[in-house]
């Protein structure tokens, strides 16, 4: 790829370059870091964090909002690891042209993203909440540096959208399409999250916690809207693997029927969205408890 100084081939997209070596997690990781080595780190950040939730889990009985109080830290901490990764790679198939532009945002990246995640730790090791939380002027100064920090990732990730619409990225026109429309829900998703905010809460119709689905915690008594931000956001994954699927798997398929696959499974995958934000706005939880 021309954007990286790479030994395998300077034609196909990062994704394709690390799959067509022949080699596991540890070549994408290492491509990973040569492509996008700050937003490498920051994902690295997030591993001790990982296991030190993991740890703490069994012999911490601190309950908040109906869930362990290391359960959310944990999810946040997975949830940074896998998204400023995929960004990388994103950003690594951009042309030479965006990459000091790709720079900036990943640093910008990196940085709103560890911050929130390690303010969520800090939140739960004080035993509280760390979303929505204003019961005092600290929860509520911690939670309005959380908004800034976010509402800047939110930036930069349109910066990125607008630079993928600008500057063709490396890769068949399906994974091309694939990355643009995942940056696209992506930010539905984000917008999804706005509505939590404005109303100071996941859930609808019903204080936040209380019970909810295993290994999620998503209400099953009332609406939540943490379903719809959850699909949205991992569109930026699914989205891109999609067309990368098509491209590299039916290369005999004409590009203008890759590109309808990905049209039908990209609207499917709005229907979904739109559904799960309808249906959470109704106060219907996703999977009620019996």
């Amino acid at each position: 790829m021309k954007t990286l100084t790479l030994s395998t081939s300077a034609s196909g997209s990062a994704m394709e370059q690390a799959a067509d070596s022949g080699y596991g997690l540890r070549h994408f990781l290492r491509v990973l870091h040569r492509a996008s080595p700050v937003l490498s780190w920051a994902g690295w950040l997030n591993v001790p964090l990982i296991a030190l939730a993991l740890l703490l889990l069994p012999f911490d009985d601190r309950v908040v909002t109906g869930l362990n109080v290391w359960f959310k830290p944990l999810k946040f901490a997975l949830s940074t690891l896998l998204y400023v990764w995929t960004l990388g790679w994103l950003l690594a198939d951009l042309p030479a042209a965006a990459q000091r532009a790709t720079r900036i945002i990943s640093w910008g990246v990196a940085v709103s993203m560890t911050v929130e995640v390690l303010l969520i730790f800090l939140q739960a090791a004080r035993g509280t909440t760390s979303h929505f939380n204003v019961t005092s002027a600290l929860d509520g100064a911690l939670f309005g540096v959380m908004g800034l920090f976010i509402s800047l990732n939110t930036v930069l990730l349109v910066w990125v959208l607008y630079l993928s619409l600008r500057h063709r990225p490396f890769g068949p026109a399906a994974y091309v399409w694939g990355m643009r429309l995942g940056l696209l829900l992506f930010l539905v998703g984000s917008a999804v999250g706005g509505t939590m905010i404005r109303q100071m809460g996941h859930t609808v119709g019903a204080a936040d916690g209380g019970p909810g689905l295993p290994g999620l915690g998503w209400s099953t008594r009332t609406g939540d809207l943490r379903a719809a931000h959850f699909l949205g956001l991992h569109a930026l994954q699914l989205l891109p693997l999609a067309g990368w699927l098509l491209g590299r798997y039916f290369p005999q398929v004409k590009v203008r029927r890759q590109l309808l696959g990905l049209l039908a499974f990209t609207l499917l995958y709005v229907g979904a969205v739109a559904w799960l934000y309808w249906h959470a706005l109704q106060g219907l939880p996703l999977w009620p408890a019996s």
